[in-house]
């Protein structure tokens, strides 16, 4: 097995107190409204701490039906997480799992920075190329800015 990592970071015209919000503790709620054409629903298993299992289902025509995250850490006061994604998606013969480091501050005019940091866990000799990673971003990057969008246009979600 190896280990490809991955830092980047992305600007959003939402506060990082809202925009954690909105992609953690109400991310269940919010993720199905914002991008009704590829999240289907969200189910969490747990108490949404660490150990808690979120289930992503994806709406139908998608290339995978589901994700499943195990969350690693949840900090409300730093505005960070991180969590694995243990099952389904692009995980495939090529990945045991793909870890996210996640930390919002702010950002220019209000708005926030996500940081993130990504692990690839590549199974056996397998390689996984930038093309894969940048593959992967823009799927996840769908979904971010479909949030980004719903709570510019619903400013009392998420509050």
């Amino acid at each position: 097995m190896g280990v490809v990592t991955y830092d980047f970071e992305v600007a959003s015209p939402i506060s990082p107190a809202r925009l954690f919000k909105a992609v953690t503790v109400e991310s269940g709620k919010v993720f199905p409204k914002a991008a009704p054409q590829a999240v289907k629903s969200v189910e969490l298993q747990g108490n949404g701490g660490p150990g808690s299992i979120a289930t992503i289902n994806f709406a139908g025509g998608l290339p995978y039906p589901y994700v499943k995250h195990e969350i690693e850490s949840h900090d409300q006061d730093n505005l960070s997480y991180s969590y694995s994604l243990i099952e389904g998606g692009p995980l495939g013969d090529k990945l045991e799992k793909i870890s996210f480091e996640n930390k919002l501050v702010a950002g220019a005019d209000g708005g926030s920075v996500c940081k993130s940091l990504m692990k690839f866990y590549t199974i056996g000799d397998c390689v996984f190329t930038q093309e894969d990673i940048k593959d992967q971003i823009q799927r996840m990057d769908v979904v971010y800015k479909a949030v980004e969008a719903y709570l510019v246009a619903n400013p009392d979600v998420c509050n």
